[in-house]
C-alpha cells in the first residue's frame, strides 16, 4: 500500500454516526442527529418528479440552474432587502457542508488561521485542516453567547477568516444586531473574511428576526453566506444548499466548486425553483418549529433536566447536573441505552473538550415521536 498523507490524523467516526448507530442497536428514539422523521411537502416531491419527466436529467450550469438562482435572489431580497446578482453572486452547492468546505479552501493557505466560535459544528475544523491551516477555537460564554472581546484577543497576524453560525448548532442561540456590528468591526479592523453558516435561517422563534449577515452592508461585502434548501424544506438527504457572496468571492468559490462537485442534481434544482415561487413554504417554518419546540420544552419540564434557552434552530440543549455527574459522552450513551432516547454531547464540539453537563436534543420530529421520547424521559428522569 502507498503511504498516504495524513491531512486529518485525528479523524474518526463522527459523533452523529456513532450515536445513530447506538440508537439503532438500543432501539432508542434518535433525537441526536439533526434530521426530520417526517416527509417533505408532496408538492415538492411531485415538482422534482415532474422535472425528471420533463428531461432535467443532464448536467445543468456549473453555478446552478439559472431559474433556481433567480428565484433564490428574489427570496433573499424579500427576506433581507439585499439584491444579489443571480448570475454573479449566487451558487448552488451540494449542501451546506460542501459550501463551507469550498469557501474555506479558497480563503486559506498553509499556515493561516481560522477562528471558530465553539461549540462549533464538527465539520468546520477538518475543513480548515484540509487547507493546511489552523482552526482556532474561541469558546462562547457560559450561556452560549459570543464574547467579542475574547474573539478580538484570539486574532493574530495569521488570522484570515472567522466562521460564525446563527441560529447556532448546537446551542440554539441567535445573533442580534449588536453581534453583527461587533463582528463587522473586527472583520473590518483586521481585514478578515467571514463565512456565515445560516442553514437554520427560517427557524428563529418568539418574533425575533433572523439577523443575517446579508442585512449588514459592511459584513455582506466580505462574507460568504451559506444556506440549505435541505434544512428549509425537510429534505436533508438531498444535500442541496447555496452560497451568496459578492462577485469576487463568488468567482473564487466557483473556481474550486467546478473541480469538486461541479454541479448539483438538476431535477432537484428545478423542483426547488418551482417550490420557491410560493413564499409561504418558508415563511411558515418558524411557527411550525416553534410549536414543536414548545411541545418538547413543556414535556421536558416534567423531568430534572434544566432547559437552556432555545431562540432558534431545531435543537434543545439541556443541563443534566441534577441527575448525574457523568461526562457528557458517557451520559449520552447511558441515556440511549437505559432510557431509550439518543442525544448529542456538546463536549465534542470543542477543540479542547469541555465538560459542562450539557447534551442536545433534536425536536425536528413528528409529534408522536416527540411524545414517546418525552414519555421515556419523564418516566426515567422525573
Amino acid at each position: 500500500m502507498p503511504v498516504l498523507p495524513r491531512k486529518l490524523p485525528n479523524a474518526g467516526t463522527t459523533i452523529f454516526s456513532r450515536m445513530s448507530q447506538l440508537a439503532l442497536e438500543a432501539g432508542a428514539i434518535n433525537l441526536g442527529q439533526g434530521f426530520p422523521d417526517f416527509d417533505p411537502d408532496p408538492a415538492l416531491v411531485e415538482a422534482v418528479h415532474r422535472a425528471m419527466r420533463e428531461g432535467h436529467n443532464q448536467y445543468p450550469a456549473m453555478a446552478g440552474l439559472p431559474l433556481l438562482r433567480e428565484r433564490l435572489a428574489t427570496k433573499l431580497h424579500l427576506q433581507h432587502g439585499r439584491a444579489y446578482d443571480p448570475a454573479l453572486e449566487l451558487t448552488i452547492s451540494a449542501g451546506g457542508t460542501q459550501a463551507i468546505y469550498t469557501a474555506l479552501q479558497c480563503l486559506l493557505e498553509a499556515g493561516d488561521e481560522a477562528l471558530l466560535l465553539e461549540p462549533a459544528f464538527d465539520s468546520y475544523a477538518p475543513a480548515v485542516y484540509a487547507a493546511h491551516a489552523h482552526p482556532v477555537g474561541v469558546p462562547l460564554d457560559e450561556v452560549y453567547r459570543p464574547d467579542w472581546q475574547r474573539v478580538a484577543t484570539a486574532i493574530t497576524p495569521r488570522t484570515r477568516v472567522i466562521l460564525v453560525n446563527s441560529p447556532h448548532n448546537p446551542s440554539g442561540r441567535v445573533f442580534d444586531d449588536a453581534d453583527l456590528d461587533a463582528l463587522h468591526q473586527l472583520a473590518e479592523r483586521h481585514d478578515l473574511a467571514v463565512i456565515s453558516d445560516e442553514v437554520y435561517e427560517h427557524m428563529v422563534f418568539d418574533g425575533r428576526p433572523h439577523c443575517s449577515v446579508a442585512r449588514h452592508e459592511g459584513l455582506a461585502a466580505r462574507s460568504f453566506i451559506v444556506g440549505s434548501f435541505g434544512k428549509t424544506f425537510h429534505v436533508t438527504g438531498w444535500k442541496v444548499g447555496y452560497v451568496a457572496a459578492p462577485a469576487p468571492l463568488t468567482a473564487a468559490f466557483r473556481a474550486l466548486h467546478q473541480y469538486t462537485v461541479f454541479t448539483v442534481n438538476p431535477a432537484v434544482q428545478k423542483g426547488l425553483a418551482d417550490h420557491l415561487q410560493d413564499a409561504a413554504h418558508w415563511q411558515g417554518l418558524a411557527p411550525f418549529y416553534q410549536a414543536k419546540r414548545d411541545r418538547f420544552r413543556a414535556g421536558l419540564a416534567g423531568t430534572r433536566l434544566r432547559l437552556l434557552s432555545c431562540e432558534g434552530s431545531y435543537f434543545q440543549t439541556v443541563d443534566y447536573h441534577a441527575l448525574s455527574n457523568l461526562p457528557e459522552t458517557e451520559f449520552a450513551d447511558w441515556l440511549t441505552r437505559e432510557v431509550g432516547v439518543a442525544a448529542i454531547p456538546l463536549s465534542v464540539f470543542y477543540s479542547q473538550p469541555q465538560e459542562r453537563g450539557h447534551v442536545r436534543f433534536c425536536f425536528a420530529k413528528r409529534d408522536a415521536t416527540l411524545d414517546e421520547a418525552l414519555r421515556r424521559l419523564q418516566g426515567a428522569l422525573a
